[in-house]
């Protein structure tokens, strides 16, 4: 199927079907936060309140959104997010999100938990992928996961640090979904009631596969996802602090990132690390509730660092619009998770192209509207009566410090 024949016109679109295509604990696993939810709508809601100016009569026939990142060039400022749930969306699912990235030219993140192994990952669909590494506690087995992702090819790494307790999310306690995956009799009963997701994506899991396994997972710590829920205190312990980032940077040759930092404090230190960037993101709002919008940690973090890394924010984008507001604010580039996820459960690889496909034509639009030709013309520029957290475009700054030295200098005759 190809995705123009999807008939779907956003990324809501993906996300109804989705619902209906998947059994409820499932969707609601990738679709739901913790506690409240007020992070997963506070991330939406910033987005949503900034409004951007459009400018007229100027020739943007030659438009692009393609950029670079880490010398590579990309389609457009975006990258799939790591989602270890890829492999419950659709038969194959973590191939189905790198093939569609490649296909689009954008970088996908393949992660620590997928169901499919990495290296099977990268010969099926290749393009550039990187790597999400949770660590593990015991760092000889760590040392030697990441000489592993080393010699599958990956050149980029990104260290997901935001996890070092379990999250309240009550709707799976609610539903009775674990990961691993438990067959508890409320969660098979729910399970059965979507035959077609059993046909599609259980029945061929367990004819070529067998059970869903954390296929990446070392000899000593491997389990099924049906065995008992250990992992989260095998692979993001509480002890794990900036020296372990410290390690990995030492036997790790390519660009490093983490990935999880809400504040300029965090950033710092990691670019005191070596690190080549950092992600800021809450996770989807499924860890910290009440949790600050990425995207309103952008300003204080690029004053903090300047140019020292890159700034990638995760978490909330849903729209192309999306996209040029967060390179407006001083991103480098916008990561997410759900919307691709949305997409393979749709429609397997062609509903994760789709999903890829309405960000960079609703972004290519937007940068038509505003009249932008490159992405290094985004600036705050763009936006209209913006809120005190919103960086002040250059123009703007330097007006403000005209209008200060002669304040200073001529005090009585500016009053």
């Amino acid at each position: 199927m190809k995705s123009s024949d999807l008939g779907l016109c956003n990324i809501e679109d993906l996300r109804q079907i989705a619902k209906k295509r998947l059994p409820g604990p499932i969707f609601e696993y990738i679709d739901g936060a913790a506690e409240d939810g007020i992070a997963l709508q506070h991330n939406r809601e910033v987005y949503r309140s900034l409004k951007i100016r459009n400018r007229v009569l100027k020739d943007v026939s030659k438009r692009s959104t393609a950029t670079e990142i880490f010398g590579k060039k990309i389609a457009m400022p975006y990258a799939i997010s790591p989602t270890a749930s890829a492999g419950l969306m659709c038969e194959g699912g973590e191939v189905a999100l790198a093939r569609a990235a490649a296909r689009m030219g954008v970088p996908c993140t393949v992660a620590t938990n997928s169901l499919t192994p990495m290296e099977e990952i990268v010969e099926a669909a290749g393009g550039n992928l990187w790597f999400q590494l949770y660590m593990w506690v015991d760092k000889k087995l760590r040392a030697a996961f990441v000489e592993r992702v080393k010699s599958a090819g990956f050149d980029t790494l990104l260290v997901t640090v935001d996890g070092s307790v379990g999250a309240n999310r009550e709707h799976d306690r609610k539903n009775g979904y674990t990961m691993p995956l438990r067959y508890t009799p409320r969660l098979i009963a729910q399970v059965l009631a979507n035959p077609g997701w059993c046909l599609r994506v259980l029945a061929p899991q367990y004819l070529k596969r067998g059970a869903f396994r954390k296929a990446n997972f070392p000899p000593e710590l491997s389990s099924k996802l049906t065995d008992k829920p250990t992992d989260h205190e095998l692979t993001k312990p509480d002890t794990q602090c900036w020296d372990d980032i410290k390690r990995i940077r030492d036997i790790w040759p390519g660009h490093m990132l983490v990935k999880g930092l809400q504040s300029w404090e965090d950033v710092v230190i990691a670019a005191d690390c070596g690190m080549n960037g950092v992600v800021l993101s809450n996770h989807g709002g499924r860890y910290l509730d009440s949790a600050p919008a990425p995207l309103q940690v952008v300003p204080e973090v690029r004053r903090a660092v300047g140019d020292r890394l890159k700034i990638i924010i995760d978490s909330g984008a849903r729209r192309g619009s999306d996209i040029v507001k967060a390179i407006a604010m001083g991103a480098d580039l916008v990561m997410s998770g759900r919307p691709t996820l949305y997409g393979a459960a749709a429609a397997g690889e062609a509903g994760a192209y789709r999903a890829l496909e309405v960000f960079q034509t609703e972004m290519d639009r937007i940068m038509a509207q505003l009249g932008l030709n490159r992405v290094d013309e985004i600036s705050p520029h763009i936006f209209w009566n913006p809120p005190d957290w919103v960086p002040r475009p250059k123009a703007a700054r330097v007006v403000e410090q005209i209008a200060s030295r002669a304040s200073a200098v001529f005090p009585e005759s500016v009053r």
